[in-house]
């Protein structure tokens, strides 16, 4: 277990991706994951209001819905739920009237009285950062929410929104969840885990296994070659750069008697400020290399060559 940034939340050192329920992952299928998870010591779940309205059909909470039913049936006393405010159909942007609004109706369909974990999902321009962070305060202070976090802000923003936050006196986030894993690297090394350092505050990495590819499933570029609705994502990792990793991985993997899913995970969790992967399942045969990849430790020489084979440049790049 493993605490998130400066704050009281312990969590598991791998978050399960709720991005998947309610779309590769019906009710059933998602509570046959969550069960699994959950018997495994996982105990930290990510979801965010706007899953998944890209689904035909779908108008958005579908996976907190499912959730919350999953929550309000077995009843589990210690899980952590995060969700995110910004990308619901009917609450875009980050204003303060709609994050209260959006706020309430995750409470609703997720059927809990705080949220643990809040995010600004994706930054908006449009709105004065002061009146985000004073409404993310609001929420703190009322009691809706225990915890603020921001994905997919600049270092830049983070910055002022902590600057912001002090000044007012009002709730500081307590992790950032970027974009990062083998992969893709350069940026969240060079700008944002600076950041996190500084300030004291956890990274939780979405695309932990970069769409699927570094399962080690997707060998082709053709995204049709390949059967399932995350292909065209993974594909374009596999280039002669891309494939070396997965080598390397499965190599490593071999040692430890461990999938190439695991080994990836492990690297993720060992860098610099990283609390807890997110990594999802759409069946559950997956979570057993999830659950593994939370507790796998690789030796300094292992990470160390994961290091030097994911940074190598092509010489026609």
């Amino acid at each position: 277990m493993t605490l998130l940034g400066r704050s009281d939340l312990d969590v598991f050192p791998l978050a399960l991706g709720g991005n998947v329920f309610g779309w590769t992952a019906d009710r059933d299928a998602s509570f046959q994951i969550l069960d699994a998870f959950h018997a495994g010591g996982g105990n930290f779940i990510d979801t965010a209001d706007g899953y998944s309205a890209w689904v035909p059909g779908n108008s958005g909470g579908e996976s907190e819905t499912i959730i919350g039913e999953w929550l309000a049936a077995r009843g589990p006393s210690d899980v952590i739920i995060a969700t995110k405010v910004s990308s619901h159909p009917e609450f875009r942007g980050l204003s303060a009237k709609n994050i209260r609004a959006a706020a309430e109706a995750s409470l609703n369909r997720l059927g809990v009285d705080t949220i643990d974990l809040y995010y600004a999902h994706f930054d908006d321009a449009e709105t004065p950062l002061e009146e985000t962070v004073a409404a993310f305060g609001q929420l703190v202070t009322d009691g809706l929410v225990r915890h603020t976090a921001v994905s997919n802000y600049a270092a830049d923003r983070i910055r002022s929104w902590i600057s912001l936050a002090q000044d007012a006196g009002t709730a500081l986030p307590v992790a950032v969840q970027p974009h990062y894993n083998l992969v893709h690297r350069n940026d969240i090394e060079e700008s944002i885990i600076p950041v996190a350092q500084e300030f004291g505050l956890s990274l939780v990495p979405y695309y932990a296994l970069a769409s699927g590819f570094l399962t080690g499933k997707y060998r082709s570029t053709d995204a049709t070659a390949v059967a399932s609705a995350r292909a065209g994502g993974a594909s374009k990792y596999a280039t002669e750069h891309g494939l070396r990793i997965i080598g390397e991985l499965e190599s490593i993997g071999a040692a430890h008697n461990a999938s190439v899913t695991s080994v990836a995970l492990a690297w993720l969790r060992a860098q610099s400020t990283v609390a807890a992967p997110i990594a999802s399942a759409s069946r559950v045969e997956q979570v057993a290399d999830l659950l593994a990849g939370a507790t796998l430790e690789l030796a300094t020489e292992e990470l160390h060559a994961l290091d030097e084979i994911s940074a190598w440049i092509p010489a026609n790049a």
